[in-house]
Order: C-alpha cells, then sequence, then structure tokens
C-alpha cells in the first residue's frame, strides 16, 4: 500500500530525515527553515521549527542511536541539534571554515562524526573535541575539482563515497585518529590515512554527467551513482577502475540507495521510483517502476483538449496539468522507511511537488504486474 502525506503548504520539499521510530520527520520546506512532525495515525502535528539558518537548507540526517540531528545550508554553517528535556532542540554551531555553501550532509554508521560536502571543493569531516566541548572539523582536499554534491558512508565507519560536478566518484579514507581505532582492511584498500583516495571513478565516458547521488551496498563491497546524464552506475573494487553503467530511458535521477544486495531505487525528475536489478552476469536491468498511477480520460486527446480549451476560452483545464503518477515533480530526496540497506521493505519520497509518499516495496511487487525485485 502507498501511502500519501502532506503537510498543509505547497512549499516544494528539499530534503527529510527519519527519527529512529519512524514517527517523526524532519524536513525543510525549501528554505532556511527545518520543520519537524509527529505523526499520529494518518495526521502530522508540527512540534518544533529548528530556524538556525540563514539561507536554504541543503541537507538533513538524524542519527537513530544519539537522536540528534545534523543540518547544513547555503550559509556555509552545520548545526547539531539535541534535544532537550522539555523537547525543544537545542542548536550546537559546527566550525565547518568553508567559503561556499554546504551542500549535503550525512552521519557516519557509529554517529561519532558526520561528513559535510561543499561548493567549496572540499568535504570537512566533523567530529566532537570533548576538551574544548564543541564540534571541529577536519578538511579532505585533493584531488576534488568542483562541488560535491553527495555523501555516503561505508559500513565500516572511515570510507566515505563522494560524487561532485567534476563527473567523477570517489572512495575516500575518513579516518580519525583522535576518535577512532585503525580500520580493518577491506577490498578498497589497506592503508587509510585521512584523505586518502581509495578508488576514483570518471563518470564522463559517452557524455557524462555530474554526479547526484552515490550509495554503498548494505556490506560495503560495492558502490551505485545516478549522473545528469539519465545513467545508472555500479563499481565493485576487485574490478579495478571499470564500472557498469546503463543509460536509461528516464530523465535524471537525483537519488539512488541499495533495497537489497542486487537491486537498487533510484528517483528524480520522471517523478516516479524505478527498480533496478544487478544480474549474476554483473548487468544492469530494469526491474519496473513503483507508481503505476494513470491519469484517467474524459475522452479524447490530452493535448487535442488542451489547444481546444485555449482558442476557445484562452485557459487550459486543470486536469490537464496533471502527470501519469503520484508525485507531481521532480523527487528531490529518497530514503529507507523500514528496514536496511539489504532488506528494506518500505522506502520513502519527497519533492517539488510537496508531498512524503510511503512506498511498500513488498506488497507492490506483488500487485504490479512485470516489477521484479532480486
Amino acid at each position: 500500500m502507498t501511502e500519501i502525506h502532506k503537510f498543509g503548504s505547497v512549499n516544494p520539499i528539499t530534503c527529510h530525515a527519519w527519527n529512529k521510530d519512524r514517527n517523526q520527520i524532519a524536513f525543510s520546506p525549501n528554505n532556511q527553515e527545518v520543520e519537524i512532525h509527529k505523526r499520529t495515525g494518518n495526521d502530522w502535528k508540527l512540534l518544533d521549527t529548528l530556524n538556525q539558518h540563514d539561507l536554504r537548507v541543503m541537507g538533513i540526517d538524524w542519527a537513530p542511536t544519539t537522536n540528534r540531528i545534523v543540518t547544513c545550508a547555503s550559509d556555509r554553517n552545520a548545526y547539531v541539534w539535541s534535544q532537550e528535556k522539555d523537547g525543544k532542540w537545542k542548536p550546537t554551531l559546527v566550525l565547518l571554515r568553508i567559503n561556499r555553501a554546504a551542500t549535503c550532509v550525512k552521519w557516519s554508521p557509529n554517529e561519532n562524526k558526520f561528513a559535510v560536502g561543499s561548493g567549496a571543493r572540499l568535504i570537512s569531516i566533523c567530529y566532537f573535541e570533548s576538551e574544548n566541548d564543541w564540534w571541529v572539523s577536519k578538511h579532505i582536499k585533493k584531488p576534488i575539482r568542483s562541488t560535491v554534491t553527495t555523501l555516503d558512508w561505508h559500513p565500516n565507519n572511515v570510507l566515505l563515497a563522494a560524487g561532485s560536478a567534476d563527473f567523477k566518484v570517489r572512495v575516500f579514507s575518513a579516518y580519525i585518529k583522535d576518535i577512532e581505532k585503525t580500520p580493518e582492511p577491506t577490498p578498497w584498500g589497506n592503508k587509510m590515512p585521512l584523505g586518502q583516495v581509495m578508488a576514483e571513478y570518471v563518470n564522463s565516458s559517452a557524455g557524462g554527467g555530474w554526479v547526484h547521488c552515490v550509495s554503498f551496498s548494505a556490506d560495503g563491497s560495492k558502490v551505485c551513482w545516478v549522473s545528469h546524464d539519465s545513467s545508472i552506475n555500479v563499481a565493485d573494487p576487485s574490478k579495478g577502475n571499470t564500472f557498469i553503467k546503463l543509460k536509461t530511458e528516464f530523465l535524471p535521477f537525483l537519488n539512488c540507495t541499495w533495497i537489497s544486495t542486487k537491486a537498487i531505487v533510484a528517483a528524480g525528475h520522471s517523478c516516479v521510483p524505478v527498480i533496478y536489478n544487478l544480474t549474476e552476469s554483473g548487468q544492469l536491468v530494469f526491474g519496473g517502476k513503483l507508481d503505476t498511477s494513470q491519469k484517467k480520460e474524459s475522452g479524447g486527446l490530452s493535448a487535442m483538449k488542451m489547444f481546444h480549451s485555449l482558442d476557445k476560452q484562452a485557459r487550459t483545464e486543470m486536469s490537464d496539468t496533471n502527470i501519469d503518477s503520484i508525485h507531481q515533480n521532480a523527487i528531490t530526496c529518497l530514503c529507507i522507511y523500514n528496514g536496511t540497506k539489504g532488506k528494506a521493505t518500505k522506502i520513502s519520497t519527497s519533492g517539488l511537488d510537496g508531498q512524503l509518499v510511503i512506498w511498500d516495496i513488498n506488497s507492490l511487487e506483488r500487485s504490479i504486474q512485470g516489477l521484479k525485485i532480486q
């Protein structure tokens, strides 16, 4: 069953994040604020508004175990929000030391640090320094040559995948020796000093495009990404710098994540979440759409009706502006709602239409003919 939720406004939703119990959501209505709503049945109640940022919020992440929210914005700042006993959220400023907008933020799996991407062509790895009682950052700069657009952590809490507008995906070491022990060897490499480039993939072949989203698989053995050339890609470190690339028929995807060991869901400008499966032979194949909504026509061609209406009355009917999907504009954020990357049963999407949609993957696989998820 697919759930559709609206929050009483028509503002686009830039990004959203859930708490551990999935009964509260934090999202930004495309401005400098973050709203926290609590769900009771099908109703939502506004609990708090986080309003420390001066410019548009670009990223939100909610740590499930420590129950801390981190936000970043175009004002070049990041805040860690902790909940007080009265339920209100207290901000702590993070010293990012950047001179351009912060574009994305992500907690590490152990929640002892987080990464912030920016237009300053660097990544800030932020951690809490107990001696001074503040959040500080260390920078990963080289060889990034453009805006960092997306980040995702490896399950080992050390490796970090980053996509950027220079058409490249890189896997860095984000090891902070002050707060963690020496990491174990991985297929991505053995030595992991901070800033070490473990892998680099150039997305410029056959047209290319800037990278919109990256995602490690559940076991960290692979990384997938989507880019502005309408492609979806998967890389395996055991195969060197080569990677699987599939040019799709859809408009560019803005988000992607693994929902099983061999299935990826992607969504973006086409307004519909799409499943892709990784076969045993190492190929990406189309699995189907999660959304099979169909617009009901009262008769005749929609385009013909629109032009007839324009000619006779200089206006169009409202029904002719709707598209054949639940989301009526680009999907800007995609999160796992129930389960984990290796075994997700529900996902949530939000978009420029101001809607939040929760998709039940298992029920949709049973009800949609032709939908296949490996």
